[in-house]
């Protein structure tokens, strides 16, 4: 049996003619809440491998908050958030692994989730790049912001508003942007033997396709890393490995196949 794939008028890419995409579903708006009660369930199901990559997640804003103790450069703190931002999708491999192994009918284990990564593994690490080149193109930004910042002004709210106003627009069109290239890009690599250039504009196809639903998500996945601030960190244990879990049910229920998946 194969899938209707639906007719997509609003498709922008694929009517473009300039790169191959692989068909998308069209989404309810009430998908993201489905996708994080199927987070939650795989979550229940491998609590010690949730928390050891739970704990790589919390390890990295405090690193970052560490650097900032350590420089006094309080500003870095709005790009730190993007940069997790950005490096959260290529590190969630693991996670993606581990569902995609439940969702089999297998027992997920460390080492099968860390293999994940040499599955695809030269536009895999292509990916990486890709978000590394863009964090640090984000950090060059945020120290021209900063460098704007005359020293003689005062620390007070008025002062810094216009430069808080600045980062965070641009913040906001840079985590717009990754959010684009990577909601669905490392899912469709590791279950699929295709190019970086085409999983991307797929990722950035299916958002487009799906403005509304994806915005909730996107702001479910922003709010959770607010939380995780929030929280010192502690938050980050279980959260990062929810939104793992989360984003590979909604890779599987936005992503066309040709045929039925047949995990046994």
């Amino acid at each position: 049996m194969s899938h209707h794939f639906k007719e997509t008028p609003h498709n922008a890419i694929t009517e473009s003619g300039i790169a191959r995409v692989i068909p998308c579903k069209e989404l309810d708006v009430g998908d993201p809440i489905k996708w994080l009660s199927l987070g939650l369930r795989d979550l229940m199901k491998a609590p010690m491998l949730t928390l050891f990559f739970g704990a790589i997640f919390t390890a990295i804003p405090w690193l970052i908050t560490y650097f900032v103790a350590k420089t006094g450069w309080h500003l870095v703190i709005m790009p730190s958030i993007v940069c997790f931002m950005l490096i959260g999708p290529f590190l969630a491999a693991a996670l993606y692994d581990i569902s995609w192994e439940m969702e089999k009918g297998h027992k997920p284990t460390l080492r099968h989730a860390v293999k994940a990564l040499k599955r695809n593994a030269v536009n895999e690490w292509g990916f990486g790049i890709m978000l590394m080149v863009l964090m640090i193109f984000w950090l060059r930004i945020a120290s021209l912001i900063h460098a704007l910042y005359p020293d003689y002004m005062g620390n007070n709210f008025e002062a810094l508003l216009p430069f808080l106003v600045l980062g965070t627009i641009a913040g906001a069109a840079f985590t717009a942007i990754v959010f684009f290239i990577s909601a669905f890009t490392q899912p469709i690599l590791m279950e699929r033997k295709v190019d970086l250039g085409t999983a991307v504009l797929t990722s950035v196809n299916a958002v487009w396709v799906n403005k509304v639903p994806m915005f909730i998500w996107a702001c479910i996945i922003f709010f959770s890393v607010v939380v995780g601030f929030i929280t010192g960190f502690i938050g980050f244990l279980f959260l990062m490995p929810l939104l793992g879990y989360a984003t590979w049910h909604a890779y599987i229920d936005t992503i066309e196949t040709k045929r039925e998946r047949t995990y046994e």
